[in-house]
């Protein structure tokens, strides 16, 4: 599903259900787990836009990941993971997410930086006009 953000840029986002794999000893998500969700939410935007030729030709590589955790969650809640892309400048691109609870309360927020690789090389790599358009915003 798509919206907007509050920035304009167009936001995709899917539901998750915690599980019992998903907590630690205190009974709440371990931080590694919104990493997870964090990469898998980028990983299904990511498929679910790009072109045929891009998805066969690109990769991404995290550079850097940033998580601030507002609240926890725990067994059975129902969530939201919200993400929508920033800026790029040069070969890195900026992802944001978003966790929220069902009533929109937000739980987590990262901001990822993402570098494009060449899928036969493994090297960085320029991404299409056409790529760089769905996947960044224009400078502010």
């Amino acid at each position: 599903m798509t919206d907007q953000s509050e920035h304009g840029a167009a936001v995709f986002e899917q539901a998750i259900t915690v599980v019992a794999e998903d907590l630690d000893e205190l009974n709440h998500v371990n931080n590694v787990v919104y990493l997870r969700w964090v990469q898998d939410i980028a990983t299904a935007h990511w498929t679910a836009i790009a072109p045929p030729e891009a998805l066969q030709s690109v990769a991404w590589v995290a550079r850097r990941h940033e998580i601030d955790y507002l609240s926890a969650a725990t067994l059975g809640e129902e969530l939201v993971v919200r993400t929508w892309v920033g800026q790029a400048e040069g070969l890195t691109f900026e992802r944001l997410t978003e966790i929220r609870r069902a009533d929109g309360q937000v739980i987590a927020r990262a901001r990822t930086l993402w570098v494009p690789i060449d899928r036969g090389t493994g090297r960085p790599r320029r991404v299409s006009h056409e790529v760089r358009a769905l996947f960044s915003t224009p400078s502010r």
